[in-house]
């Protein structure tokens, strides 16, 4: 079995609608989806605010590169423009964290590194991977609560839940 953790982002065009692209390629895999969130930008780029949400995906037949090719073929159907660093964007999808066979896949390969980059100090990742999945460990780092608790409480705030915006159609978005 291999389940993948997988943070969606956008900013640029129909928000909602690349995330839920994601989510209608992934539903064959699809294993739970966060609550949209708003959040401002971050990485200090004047830009509009993104809307993001985790997915969590299990298939026994992919493994963590299958995961980032995936998620870069729905990148690309979206448009996604690679121009600046933490620049705007149609849509992104990362792959935070994956297991294989219940362990921990870890990788520095620059093109995938698992867990991904960052994860730690981002509400915006933390906050919805919690919404599915409240005893959720990041490798290496420890339990995302713990993560989430220590960061700043103006960056929790900045993260805030659109429940007008459910990614999954139809459903609670669970």
């Amino acid at each position: 079995m291999t389940r993948a953790v997988l943070s969606l982002g956008s900013n640029l065009g129909d928000r909602i609608a690349h995330l839920r692209a994601v989510v209608d390629d992934m539903a064959d895999v699809l294993v739970a989806a966060s609550p949209v969130y708003e959040t401002a930008p971050w990485g200090g780029i004047e830009q509009p605010d993104f809307l993001n949400a985790v997915i969590v995906v299990d298939d026994p037949g992919t493994d963590a590169w299958g995961w980032l090719r995936r998620g870069q073929r729905l990148e690309q159907a979206a448009h996604r423009v690679r121009e600046q660093r933490w620049g705007p964007r149609t849509l992104d999808v990362d792959v935070v964290a994956v297991t294989a066979d219940g362990a921990d896949v870890i990788s520095d390969d620059p093109e995938l590194v698992l867990p991904h980059p960052g994860t730690s100090e981002r509400a915006t990742v933390l906050v919805p991977w919690l919404d599915v999945d409240p005893g959720a460990v990041l490798a290496g780092r420890g339990p995302v609560r713990t993560l989430l608790d220590a960061l700043p409480a103006g960056e929790i705030a900045d993260v805030r839940r659109r429940d007008d915006l459910p990614l999954v159609v139809g459903s609670d978005a669970r």
